[in-house]
């Protein structure tokens, strides 16, 4: 028997192997980003998702009679250091605001979920911020006052909330849910991210504070 007959048969084996491989890794990882919102869905009353064509889903649900939606954005871009897997928490119920107010940690321009860059206007950071913070308005003039911001600026003091966005349509908080791992990407350029759910502990502090901060907002309009 030709020597080469075993080295063919087994090398047929191992292709067949990495094929099963690469099959079953794929399934995995599309059922584990459909699932990303699976853990945070007993928050919501009549939470729904529904896959975006990232593979992530978007979810929309009621707690405490006001609506929100969440959404997982992957950012692979290869200026980053690392792939980010941002997580955007709105409640997008109607404010008497006049005036669109981004603040957003340590941008770079780039970030693909938000108009930061696009607003017109750049504001002094406010000294109840972390440095870092950059402000910006679509008017600066009608934007809220500054003690509003000041009771919500501890929200900063978590270093993975990227932005408090404000304004006439609603209340948006954006945090860095998660980074590929260094090692897999560098050497491998793997990217993977998405394979444990989103944390109901994590979720729920970010939407109890878009509630306060909604109440904030409208108490500025009461009439004494």
């Amino acid at each position: 028997m030709s020597p080469l007959i075993p080295l063919g048969f087994a090398l047929a084996l191992l292709g067949l192997w990495l094929g099963y491989r690469l099959v079953t890794e794929s399934r995995s990882r599309t059922a584990a980003r459909a699932a990303y919102f699976d853990a945070v869905k007993p928050l919501f009353q009549d939470g729904e998702t529904r896959l975006q064509p990232t593979g992530f889903p978007r979810m929309t649900g009621r707690r405490d009679g006001l609506a929100f939606d969440l959404q997982a954005i992957p950012d692979t871009l290869t200026f980053r250091k690392l792939p980010a897997l941002w997580v955007l928490v709105t409640l997008p119920e109607p404010l008497p605001l006049h005036a669109s107010l981004d603040l957003m940690a340590r941008p770079s321009g780039n970030e693909p979920f938000t108009r930061f860059a696009s607003l017109p206007q750049s504001l002094p950071t406010p000294p109840d911020l972390p440095k870092e913070v950059a402000v910006r308005s679509d008017d600066a003039s009608r934007i809220p006052p500054p003690d509003l911001i000041a009771r919500h600026a501890d929200l900063f003091d978590d270093q993975r909330v990227k932005e408090l966005v404000l304004s006439p349509k609603g209340l948006r908080i954006v945090i860095l849910a998660e980074e590929a791992d260094r090692s897999r990407y560098l050497i491998f350029r793997e990217a993977e991210m998405g394979m444990t759910p989103l944390a109901a502990a994590r979720l729920e502090p970010l939407l109890d504070r878009l509630h306060q901060l909604r109440k904030d907002v409208l108490a500025l309009t009461e009439t004494p």
